[in-house]
């Protein structure tokens, strides 16, 4: 596998603060980028993700796998599904979570890597300021890690750069890495709207650190 990296590019906040941190890295030239058309239904996430790439000046992969839409039973992927801020009683999760959602995109990214010699992996997930998500977990990560060395037969290697950072640590990064600009590109609201609704748990997150970076979120300019 060669040194060059592919990012799991969401649109949102925190894989374009990693896009900026694999350029920086590892070299724009070496620097591409993969969004999953996965069935969510708030399909500005997928424009946000085609501009930011846009922006940075790197090539941009949209892969169909909707079989989570046909899944359903979460908030991200059914219509019918409000979001909510409580945690379910049963599992303690919010109903965002979208189960093995992470898990199958590194799957699919590591395959996509494979056939392209690409050596690394970057995505934005993250245990500190999360949403109590089981597969943004660095234990999560490390052994789908070793299941997609073991399985691929390759030295593919995820890298979590935000692992352990907070909201306002990962705005500082961003903008030492000058992805202020496209951030304001990005979407991270969960009810979809852009300018975001101000409301919801990722919108609320999202504000907190900014305001605690003491940085003028470029999406409300």
């Amino acid at each position: 596998m060669n040194n060059s990296a592919l990012v799991v590019l969401s649109g949102g906040q925190d894989s374009t603060t990693c896009l900026y941190w694999a350029i920086d890295k590892f070299g724009h030239e070496n620097v591409s980028s993969l969004t999953f058309d996965y069935g969510q239904r708030h399909r500005i996430e997928l424009t946000s993700a085609v501009e930011i790439a846009q922006v940075a000046d790197v090539p941009n992969v949209i892969l169909p796998i909707d079989t989570f839409a046909a899944l359903g039973g979460d908030a991200l992927t059914t219509e019918e599904i409000a979001v909510e801020s409580a945690l379910d009683t049963e599992t303690g999760l919010p109903n965002t979570f979208v189960p093995g959602r992470n898990l199958i995109f590194l799957t699919f990214a590591a395959a996509f890597a494979y056939q392209r010699n690409i050596g690394h992996l970057v995505t934005g997930v993250a245990q500190t300021d999360y949403s109590g998500y089981p597969d943004c977990r660095e234990e999560t990560i490390h052994s789908l890690q070793t299941a997609i060395q073991n399985g691929m037969d390759a030295a593919i290697q995820i890298h979590t750069p935000l692992m352990h950072l907070s909201k306002k640590e990962t705005v500082e990064l961003a903008d030492r890495l000058g992805a202020l600009s496209a951030m304001a590109m990005t979407h991270t609201c969960y009810n979809g709207q852009r300018p975001p609704c101000g409301n919801c748990p990722a919108c609320a997150l999202r504000a907190r650190g900014f305001a605690e970076a003491g940085v003028v979120d470029p999406l409300l300019l």
